[in-house]
């Protein structure tokens, strides 16, 4: 359950969220399971934030930081997510249909069983990212630079 003094402190706004980030750094922010909904969250510090199982659906994440956050179960569909840094967070069985995940940064990222219906993730990067089980229907992976920073295959010696 969300901690309810973080989730006041988030919704007065992404500068003093993020001013008492940096006052704070100690703290690891508990956001689990809270309705965000639509929030307006662009450019937020929620590196290592627990918003599992949050409801973030429709909301403006472009250019956040939640790198190491646990979004695991969290509902991101129809987010905006361009450019958004998620180094090392955990994703699984997250929904992330009809996301734009343009640009963001998902190095190792664990993805496992994520709803990506759909998603766009042009120039997305994806290096070391754990993909398995993950739902790509509907999704082009056509689209030029959608897997640009994933390694290229290495062909094994015979």
């Amino acid at each position: 359950m969300a901690n309810k003094e973080h989730v006041v402190r988030l919704k007065q706004g992404v500068e003093a969220w993020n001013q008492w980030r940096r006052e704070n750094p100690e703290a690891r922010p508990n956001l689990h399971g809270a309705s965000l909904h639509g929030a307006s969250l662009s450019g937020a510090d929620l590196h290592e934030v627990d918003l599992g199982n949050a409801r973030l659906s429709g909301a403006d994440l472009r250019w956040a930081n939640l790198c190491g956050a646990d979004l695991h179960g969290a509902d991101l569909s129809s987010a905006e997510l361009f450019g958004v840094e998620m180094i090392g967070a955990d994703l699984r069985r997250t929904n992330l249909g009809e996301a734009d995940l343009s640009y963001a940064n998902l190095l190792r990222a664990n993805l496992r069983g994520v709803d990506l219906f759909r998603a766009v993730l042009t120039g997305a990067n994806l290096l070391g990212a754990d993909l398995c089980d993950a739902d790509f229907s509907g999704t082009d992976l056509d689209r030029p630079y959608a897997w640009a920073q994933v390694a290229p295959l290495v062909p094994v010696a015979a």
